[in-house]
């Protein structure tokens, strides 16, 4: 009795290669793959074979046809609101993911002139500070740099940041809600430290965040510099057309020093 398997469906076959293009980045998102024809003479098979392959890849949602276009590998970055204040465990989940978090610093330190000024407080006074890789599903996505008054929120680096929500943790042991905030998004190039972190290959875009968090009352709560992977995030924001003419007004908020 002969123990070979039986051979793959051509159409299979085609699929598993254009999978095998994308998942070492030959292919990589919203890239066009070739026409039909091509694809067809590359492997070797005729245009039908082609096309349930193809059809079968945008099913799983692995790639996207745009008709009178062409077809194209779809994008899987998830989308995060430039407009709600979210916590990134809240946001995520919304997602499906499981976020987790792998401390990478945890200590008081004196504010200097630049975290007085953005956190309203005394030069010198304490400041609790929490560096953290954020993990969603395992992978390394973001990274997280919060600066918070001491004084608002004492001991807090006693509770242990790689289960616990931070924000939550404001909410509910200390009674200081983040209410809103001001948030400035650039994108740039990962540094090596960012690069090592996240686990990406230089050169590589990472989107940076400045954001300055408020409570209800207007006080800062929070200053966070943060970076996550440009791959894996896209924002949206609802737009009006008209507003105000105060409410456009563009207030910029300053660029971080190195801290």
């Amino acid at each position: 009795m002969s123990n070979d398997k039986p051979a793959k469906p051509l159409y299979q076959v085609v699929a598993e290669a254009i999978l095998a293009q994308i998942e070492d980045g030959q292919l990589k998102a919203n890239d066009q793959l070739p026409s039909e024809h091509k694809l067809a003479q590359k492997h070797g098979v005729g245009r039908n074979t082609v096309r349930r392959a193809i059809g079968e890849l945008a099913q799983e949602g692995v790639l996207k046809t745009v008709a009178g276009v062409g077809t194209f590998v779809a994008d899987h970055r998830l989308e995060k609101t430039a407009q709600h204040l979210y916590s990134f465990s809240s946001e995520m989940s919304k997602h499906g993911k499981r976020v987790t978090s792998r401390v990478l610093e945890a200590k008081l330190i004196s504010a200097d002139s630049f975290l007085a000024r953005r956190l309203q407080i005394q030069l010198g006074a304490e400041v609790a500070f929490l560096y953290r890789v954020r993990l969603m599903d395992g992978e390394p996505t973001a990274l997280e740099r919060s600066y918070l008054p001491h004084e608002l929120c004492p001991g807090i680096l006693e509770h242990d940041f790689s289960q616990e929500s931070l924000y939550n943790t404001l909410s509910t042991v200390y009674d200081k809600t983040p209410n809103h905030a001001e948030q400035v998004i650039e994108a740039s190039l990962a540094t090596s430290e960012v690069a090592r972190l996240l686990d990406l290959e230089l050169p590589a875009v990472v989107l940076v965040f400045h954001r300055d968090t408020r409570l209800a009352s207007g006080q800062v709560i929070e200053y966070v510099d943060s970076e996550l992977r440009g791959d894996r995030f896209r924002f949206w924001a609802n737009l009006c057309l008209q507003s105000p003419e105060e409410e456009l007004a563009f207030r910029r908020l300053p660029i971080p020093a190195e801290v």
